[in-house]
């Protein structure tokens, strides 16, 4: 029973709480507003929207539009140098998981300096600790699934060794975030299915690893309950806003079970797939899925059973219906079935994937009930190939 738990963010929710952020105290007097350069951004509104609440609660902005769907060490240390030059004390992150992640990655980077790869402490980075706080993040996300608002890992690309991988430390922590479902009605249905299944397989994941404890599990099963509850609503209906609000709140407990308990090794498989071709996370996460939560159902079936109890508001209770549902409602959101093959990928890629998951993010697959070997690995890949 021996457990910690660590959640230092600032965290507002609601609809319209955005407007909040006017009247917050901030951590700096000048932010490093980090988005894409997505026309959405401006054209509805939400830059000058941001700029002008931050101006109210007393600080300037510089804007960094260079978020790309998989952060990249080079777009990283574009921003730093950017946010130097720019004399910014603090940083706001406007967007999806990638916005979130690039902005934590330049908080690192700006007051550290070096190599992003200097302070990754897997595969080939060098593992160097941070010496100095990284400054202040505001995480304002703009859909549902990472959960990175309420984390301190990002996921970033070394684009030259094919290398994307986790990194975190307790100083990575948002200092604020706000998360407000009226920012997300404009998300499409299978960018939707994509992300809320993200962070149905996080809660999951940690549900069923070997680190989690018994304050990620009630963070767990709440955002299985959630994402059960709703995700179909939000996938049919954008503007469901009660939906919207049920998959944000889902994510964000999902982020806190990322916090205190871990991914396992269908996020090893993921991020890897993502390294070597531009796959959305959740669909690479979705190709694998439902092979992959097959390989444990027998090994843990009474977390299996209160996983399926959960989804299904009690409805189903026995450990071969959390699988069997997690196909229904993959059919019903129109993502079951991922094709890898739409993506780029081939057949003979799949064991470089493997091993690459093995080599570089083993700590993930090493917290499974009982860890994958290689050729399960393989198999599971295979499996799924379309």
């Amino acid at each position: 029973m021996n457990h910690k738990f660590y959640m230092p963010v600032q965290l507002h929710f609601g609809r319209g709480c955005l407007d909040e952020l006017s009247e917050t105290a901030l951590p700096g007097k000048k932010a490093l507003i980090v988005i894409t350069d997505e026309s959405w951004i401006t054209s509805q509104g939400h830059l000058p929207r941001i700029q002008a609440l931050l101006k109210m609660a007393g600080a300037e902005s510089a804007v960094f539009n260079k978020v790309k769907p998989n952060p990249t060490k080079t777009i990283v240390a574009e921003g730093a140098k950017f946010c130097r030059k720019e004399q910014c004390d603090m940083v706001v992150a406007f967007g999806g998981g990638s916005s979130i992640d690039t902005a934590k990655s330049i908080a690192v980077l700006a007051v550290n300096g070096g190599d992003f790869w200097d302070y990754v402490d897997t595969g080939s980075g060098k593992g160097l600790c941070i010496s100095k706080d990284p400054l202040p993040i505001i995480a304002i996300p703009t859909s549902a699934g990472t959960g990175s608002e309420a984390d301190p890992w990002v996921v970033v690309t070394k684009e030259e060794t094919n290398e994307k991988l986790g990194f975190g430390s307790p100083k990575m922590f948002a200092y604020a975030a706000f998360i407000d479902a009226e920012v997300m009605t404009s998300v499409p249905p299978k960018l939707t299915a994509f992300q809320g299944f993200d962070a149905l397989f996080h809660a999951m994941e940690g549900y069923i690893a070997d680190v989690a404890t018994p304050i990620s599990d009630i963070y767990a099963l709440k955002s299985i309950s959630l994402i059960g509850k709703s995700i179909i609503k939000a996938v049919r209906d954008g503007n469901d806003i009660e939906a919207r609000e049920d998959i944000a709140l889902a994510s964000t407990c999902s982020g806190v079970v990322e916090a205190i308990s871990d991914c396992t090794g269908n996020h090893s498989i993921s991020q890897t797939m993502g390294a070597y071709h531009d796959i959305p996370h959740g669909a690479a996460l979705l190709a694998t899925s439902i092979e992959y939560f097959k390989a444990f159902e027998q090994i843990i079936p009474k977390r299996y059973a209160e996983m399926a109890s959960a989804f299904s508001g009690g409805r189903y209770n026995q450990p071969e219906d959390m699988v069997r549902l997690l196909i229904e409602y993959e059919k019903a959101c129109g993502v079951y079935g991922v094709k890898l093959s739409d993506y780029g990928f081939t057949r003979e890629e799949l064991p470089i994937i493997c091993d690459s998951a093995f080599d570089m993010q083993y700590f993930m697959i090493a917290h499974e009930p009982k860890p994958l070997t290689r050729k399960e690995m393989l198999e599971i890949l295979e499996k799924s190939y379309r």
